[in-house]
């Protein structure tokens, strides 16, 4: 019998060597827009050094994270990775802003079909996502729907950012078509405030960089929490809802907060037929980076445990990104059951990656 993987990375950016690699995949009528616009929707100020580690290059040139012999030795070698999830160029996954959803669908598809060819004809280690338009369902169903039997693609993403929340009934055909595949849906930051959407917080603009950064988790609490009121997982109930790069220190305040209300309110939302802490705990993943770090580790742990989180955790390392996390640090400091329930064994039931590639994990995790 094959060995398990011991450590899977859930959030691995793989990005285009420059503007024009992605031409020979997209519609001609699309290219001066492509190469004059990119996605289209704007910027946001980053800080003063940019947010692409400085330190991996690839050795032929080109953007990190552009060449994926480059990253197999680089990231997944160095630090035995059996596994990463590809989640793409991080304004890249901001396509659904852009204000008009037939060049929005034209990019997401060209993306699509580079990244099979690209990448996950690079390596079995690598596996893919569909990233959809979530701003035009239909046109998103008919993308996992074209891609949803390619043996390499192992979840739906969108942008964390969004018009309208993502319960509402408007995105429900996304939902529908991903569980109908076994395909978790993933969401991923760096688009808050761009394009059609509103501020990143309820009160507008951050001024800087650092204060968006901090203030991430609003967001993903305000989609979790349209996820189980609006009844999305009482509606598809083997769907799992992945939040990549979200923050784990919100969620037992959102839970609990929930739940009280929920024994008060219960009749503003009948559909609901348990505590939304259970349907989080069953259909909520999160991931890692940026892990917290509280001067004692252990209050990290703690506050898993203490909502029963154990198992919505996986490892994300956000290469090729200044925060990367190293699985070497980040995960010291969790006891060994939860560490490899983080490290891959959770990766493993909701990607399906059950054994590993011969020659994986060369670097490995400490047990």
């Amino acid at each position: 019998m094959a060995a398990a993987p011991r450590l899977i990375d859930t959030d691995l950016h793989n990005d285009l060597a420059g503007p024009r690699e992605l031409l020979p995949f997209l519609p001609k009528e699309w290219h001066q827009q492509w190469l004059e616009q990119g996605i289209g929707v704007g910027g946001k100020s980053w800080s003063a050094v940019g947010y692409i580690r400085k330190d991996v290059k690839p050795e032929k040139g080109g953007y990190p994270g552009s060449d994926p012999e480059f990253v197999l030795k680089d990231h997944m070698d160095r630090y035995g990775f059996d596994y990463a999830i590809l989640t793409g160029n991080a304004s890249m996954i901001g396509i659904s802003l852009n204000y008009d959803p037939d060049y929005a669908n034209a990019v997401a598809s060209a993306h699509n079909d580079w990244q099979n060819e690209v990448w996950l004809k690079a390596s079995p280690r690598y596996k893919g996502s569909i990233l959809i338009n979530h701003a035009d369902p239909d046109a998103a169903v008919r993308e996992i729907e074209r891609l949803a039997g390619h043996p390499d693609i192992v979840q739906v993403m969108m942008c964390s950012a969004s018009r309208t929340l993502f319960g509402q009934r408007f995105y429900h055909p996304i939902y529908e078509a991903a569980e109908r595949h076994g395909l978790p849906v993933a969401i991923h930051p760096g688009n808050e405030g761009l394009g059609p959407t509103y501020p990143p917080t309820p009160s507008g603009y951050p001024t800087r960089y650092m204060e968006w950064q901090n203030i991430i988790p609003i967001n993903y609490m305000s989609q979790v929490n349209s996820l189980v009121c609006e009844g999305v997982f009482e509606k598809f109930p083997k769907l799992k809802f992945v939040a990549i790069e979200g923050g784990i220190s919100w969620l037992p305040h959102l839970m609990w907060r929930m739940d009280k209300n929920y024994k008060a309110l219960r009749d503003t939302v009948p559909w609901l037929k348990k505590l939304p802490s259970e349907y989080i705990k069953e259909h909520v993943l999160l991931t890692t980076q940026p892990i917290e770090e509280p001067t004692q580790p252990q209050h990290l742990v703690d506050i898993i445990n203490m909502c029963g989180a154990e198992d919505m955790v996986m490892f994300s390392s956000d290469y090729p990104h200044w925060d990367f996390d190293n699985p070497k640090m980040a995960l010291a400091s969790f006891p060994r059951e939860l560490r490899e329930k983080i490290a891959a064994k959770t990766a493993m039931d909701v990607y399906g990656l059950k054994e590993v590639v011969e020659g994986a994990g060369i670097g490995g995790v400490a047990g």
